[in-house]
């Protein structure tokens, strides 16, 4: 096993070149910020990585048992305030900027994901209270996340109703004691676990009528215990899967569980909306984190491995054949350019000036991140021959926690549907004129690249017109992430 190291530097020189100009970032600050992280990564998360995978979790009594060492690795976590990064200081958090937290997030991600994945979801839920909470919920719940005290979930999947969320039949019913909940949860992320003190569950329930479809949904708060006591809610099983085999995904059962409301009735798809957005850059970021740790074990088990000969007849690393040379390039080039779209995206969401180019780039990052590290995670594979087949290097254990990336919180298709749609009518199409400014800022004076970008305006705005635009959206959202990719690639070799 090649130990992990924190690719901090990689990570701010593209922070740098990418995200620089976003308002009162300190580069410096950040920085030192992350270096500390990356130490905690490489000394405590990154160690439990291979074993938790091998151990997995255990469904024991209705209660969710982490592997050994994930305990205290998530005390300390959340005693070094990393739960609280982003927010408001009021609540007990550091009020630190989105980039600080991307790095963060990258560097956590690389070094254990499946941890990363059940603490990964307070940030979100925590801009889910500030949106739409009211101020006691803010003030209830807020803190704990903030402390560690609690960590928190996204319970939107259930069985039948994954992509399509009108047909959600998990019923949300109000009386005299206030909400309750009824019905099944499937595919949640960390639904129970033995590291916190509560879960605070969000959960997007009926309360109106089938016929309403996603109209009738609420989203509520429920938590894990009231009153010191546990809720109506059961874990009924952990699912077996590829790979995150150390982040258990529980079958939940809302068994007339106490809840709130949180926004307006009727609105839950918009206010879960805020914690979705969230997840899907830091999801784009898992996708980063595999593409660059896929690479660091293939270039380091390359630069090692003795392979044939060169054409005078010397001994040959692997490294020094072409073809090994441009797989490598390939992951790296993946990794640089995914991370840079990340960057660019949260200097956007930093600056907000352009909200509906922050709507384009967010499904066109999830894609491009996740789809990036699976194929890094495939030629790594490749360049350890046999043995990247085999579990000892790692490289296998990246594909198969890297590959569901693409899939949850969104699959490629949908996403690429929602560039090829929403993403380019949104006020009025100005995602179109955005996008294509945001290439020249990049590209310069670049002939090429300014030829591309006048044939993808082309190509957006017939989309944006057309009432069917099923079949060509894979194809555009390619389009799309290729010209970024390469105006990222001009502003790269610019310096």
């Amino acid at each position: 096993m090649i130990p992990f190291q924190a690719p901090t530097d990689e990570i701010f020189d593209s922070l740098r070149r990418f995200a620089g100009d976003a308002p009162g970032w300190d580069a410096e600050l950040s920085q030192e910020i992350t270096r500390h992280f990356a130490a905690f990564a490489e000394g405590v998360l990154a160690p439990l990585n291979e074993p938790g995978d091998r151990q997995g979790c255990a469904l024991e009594n209705g209660r969710v048992r982490m592997p050994e060492g994930f305990g205290a690795a998530y005390a300390e976590l959340a005693e070094s305030g990393w739960q609280g990064l982003t927010a408001p200081e009021e609540f007990g958090g550091q009020a630190l900027d989105h980039l600080t937290a991307a790095a963060v997030s990258e560097i956590f991600s690389g070094a254990n994901h499946s941890l990363q994945m059940v603490t990964g979801l307070v940030p979100g839920a925590i801009s889910t209270l500030l949106a739409h909470g009211t101020p006691e919920q803010q003030a209830g719940y807020i803190p704990r996340l903030t402390s560690g005290e609690w960590l928190s979930t996204m319970c939107l999947t259930e069985a039948g109703a994954g992509s399509d969320l009108s047909r959600i039949r998990c019923k949300a019913v109000r009386g005299d004691e206030g909400w309750r909940i009824e019905g099944q949860k499937i595919f949640i992320s960390g639904g129970d676990q033995d590291m916190s003190q509560g879960i605070l569950h969000l959960v997007l329930a009926r309360s109106g009528a089938p016929e309403d479809g996603v109209k009738g949904l609420s989203l509520f708060l429920c938590p894990s215990e009231t009153d010191g006591l546990r809720n109506a809610i059961t874990v009924t099983r952990i699912e077996e899967k590829l790979g995150l085999h150390a982040s258990p995904t529980c079958q939940m059962e809302f068994d007339g569980a106490k809840a709130e409301l949180i926004g307006a009735e009727g609105r839950g798809l918009a206010a879960m909306f805020t914690m979705m957005n969230h997840a899907r850059l830091d999801v784009a970021l898992q996708g980063v984190a595999h593409a660059t740790r896929a690479h660091a074990i293939a270039a380091a088990y390359a630069a090692e491995r003795k392979q044939g000969r060169l054409p005078d007849g010397s001994p040959a690393l692997l490294s020094d054949h072409p073809d090994v040379a441009r797989m490598l390039s390939e992951q790296l080039d993946l990794a640089r350019t995914a991370r840079a779209m990340c960057h660019i995206a949260l200097a956007e969401l930093e600056k907000r000036e352009a909200p509906a180019l922050i709507e384009f780039l967010t499904p066109l990052c999830k894609i491009y991140g996740t789809e990036a590290g699976i194929r890094s995670a495939d030629l790594g594979i490749q360049i350890l021959g046999g043995y990247g087949y085999l579990e000892e290097y790692g490289v296998a254990q990246v594909w198969r926690d890297a590959r569901i990336t693409s899939i949850y919180e969104g699959a490629t298709g949908i996403h690429a549907l929602t560039l090829a749609t929403r993403g380019l009518k949104l006020d009025g199409g100005a995602a179109i004129e955005q996008f294509a400014a945001l290439l020249m800022r990049l590209g310069g004076e670049d002939a090429d690249l300014a030829l591309r970008c006048e044939a993808w305006q082309g190509h957006a705005r017939t989309l944006a017109e057309a009432e069917d635009v099923r079949a060509e959206a894979h194809g555009f959202a390619q389009e799309t992430a290729a010209v970024l990719a390469q105006a990222i690639r001009v502003k790269l070799a610019a310096g």
